[in-house]
């Protein structure tokens, strides 16, 4: 199981430990280091900083939002920054939800989420293999462009810049059983969101024969401290903004996740509190036990004893959350 060190994105600013760490991580022997967008700063903007200032830990996205970007904008930047960089790009996409989707990207959320994701990934691997100009006769991403507010003018293209990697990799951030099986299919890979490997049944039979290869990526935060109690609680803050903000009441991927998982109730509670202003409670909601099985916080053995259950799993690289540089530290000195 390979490392990687997840950055997320900024808050009100920028984070200034999210260089000395992708640093730190490299000289570690890290795998790889992945940035994250919401509604602030962008993904690729911080990677391509990071790249300029490390030599050879890889790069990835996770995940940049595809209402964010046509395909083939996606598809230009990831091929730009795999040039910068000298291969080490991996292009990580997420759908988001509605909420997100049409009030900060202003456009419609597909209603066939599965339909307009294979359509993007077909687009963005089209642009990459560059085989021939970029068509597709897709219902929510077209190319050319001929919907009837169009001029008919568009014409189909092909990159001028010729992709340094026709395979670079896609991976796709997805929580339903029906999205993860499709990732299967289409994708390089899967960044899943509150992995337990204890319980990986929730996503589907599809993750019982994954294709060769097939890299499976989740973020977990981990936190090497005496307190395990106080080391959650970051994870129960990230938890309650999640399940209870990012969503309506009627349509939270999140929150149904976290029902598949066995805290319903629970999931269903964090959301009235937190849709009600009262926040602080929705977090002190969310149970310890749940944050503790998506997480790796606590003392050195207590950490070296649950990183087996990652190992025996899926997992092929486990993307650390906000770590410190002891943490750092210790996460790769237990995983050599």
């Amino acid at each position: 199981m390979r490392l990687g060190l997840a950055l997320g994105y900024w808050g009100r600013g920028p984070s200034t430990d999210h260089l000395p760490l992708a640093q730190e991580a490299e000289r570690l022997g890290y795998h790889s280091v992945w940035t994250a967008e919401s509604w602030g700063s962008d993904a690729f903007t911080p990677l391509t900083w990071i790249a300029a200032r490390t030599s050879t830990i890889g790069l990835g996205t996770a995940v940049a939002q595809m209402a964010a970007r046509s395909a083939t904008t996606t598809a230009m930047h990831a091929l730009t920054l795999d040039h910068l960089s000298g291969g080490r790009m991996t292009l990580g996409l997420g759908l988001s939800g509605p909420q997100v989707v049409e009030g900060w990207y202003g456009r419609p959320f597909p209603a066939s989420p599965l339909t307009a994701t294979r359509e993007y990934v077909e687009v963005v691997r089209q642009v990459l293999r560059r085989q021939a100009p970029v068509e597709l006769d897709g219902r929510f991403h077209p190319f050319p462009y001929r919907g009837a507010d169009g001029t008919g003018l568009g014409k189909a293209l092909k990159s001028i810049t010729h992709p340094l990697r026709h395979d670079l990799p896609v991976l796709l951030g997805a929580e339903g059983p029906r999205n993860v099986a499709q990732t299967a299919r289409i994708a390089d890979g899967w960044l899943p969101l509150y992995w337990s490997p204890s319980r990986p049944e929730v996503y589907g039979d599809a993750v019982r024969e994954l294709p060769p290869g097939f890299l499976v990526a989740p973020m977990a935060r981990v936190k090497v401290c005496d307190d395990v109690a106080e080391g959650l609680l970051p994870v129960k803050a990230m938890l309650g903004f999640y399940i209870g903000g990012m969503g309506h009441a009627a349509r939270n991927f999140h929150a149904d996740l976290m029902a598949r998982m066995g805290y319903e109730e629970e999931a269903r509670r964090i959301q009235g509190l937190f849709l009600s202003g009262r926040r602080e409670e929705a977090v002190l909601a969310v149970p310890d036990a749940f944050a503790d099985e998506i997480s790796l916080v606590g003392p050195r053995e207590r950490i070296a004893e649950r990183l087996e259950l990652w190992r025996k799993g899926p997992v092929t690289d486990l993307l650390a959350l906000a770590p410190d540089p002891h943490t750092l530290r210790v996460l790769a000195e237990l995983n050599s």
